[in-house]
């Protein structure tokens, strides 16, 4: 196996997300850069229990999404995903996860086409400072055929770093390094889960 700088940062952050219950069911995917020149990343491999660490996590793909080097593991099924950020942004690291709270947050929000946060001060950790700061996270429709799903992801790659919800399905998060996806993603999920529990709070107190 390649084992890279890459590979024990994707490693290490695996670990972490996975010791948070992130990744129910082999569910969810994490990438991160290898080389700008070609576009190649390492990705997670298809089916895999990611609670555990093992020589065949990660596998080395091309700007296509095609395996690099040869191998028997297949890429995640939504590569694709990734293959639109690292050809599309600068972006060096990019986490997709499936959380009860960010599946929850796509839902209520589905019809507004995106879920908007103003006056919170974890949103600080996704670089804004102002005062009145708020943040957009778009909500896109979770088609089953990944290439027709990609192709509405990559439209909301405007940035080096951002978000999108896919409803009831999960988040994906890109930015320049594997510690700023890490911390945007850890600042989205503080951000649902507070939204999930502030509504239902407000529900009972209407009772």
């Amino acid at each position: 196996m390649l084992k890279i700088k890459q590979w024990y940062e994707l490693a290490d952050i695996k670990d972490e997300l996975a010791s948070r219950d992130w990744f129910m069911g082999t569910s969810g995917n994490l990438a991160i850069k290898v080389s700008d020149h070609p576009v190649t990343f390492l990705v997670t491999a298809s089916g895999k229990d990611k609670k555990k660490r093992t020589e065949e996590d990660f596998l080395l793909v091309d700007e296509s999404g095609n395996p690099a080097l040869p191998t028997y593991l297949k890429p995640s099924a939504e590569t694709l995903l990734h293959v639109k950020i690292y050809n599309q942004t600068n972006a060096g690291c990019s986490l997709h996860v499936h959380t009860v709270d960010n599946n929850v947050i796509s839902e209520l929000y589905w019809p507004q086409g995106e879920v908007v946060f103003k006056g919170q001060e974890i949103i600080k950790a996704l670089g804004l400072w102002e005062e009145d700061a708020e943040i957009r996270i778009p909500i896109i429709d979770n088609v089953a055929d990944i290439p027709t799903l990609a192709e509405e992801f990559a439209s909301h790659l405007t940035k080096d770093f951002g978000a999108v919800l896919i409803r009831n399905h999960g988040i994906t998060v890109w930015a320049k390094n594997a510690f700023e996806a890490k911390k945007h993603l850890e600042a989205y999920e503080f951000l649902f889960s507070y939204q999930v529990k502030l509504l239902a709070l407000k529900s009972l107190v209407l009772q």
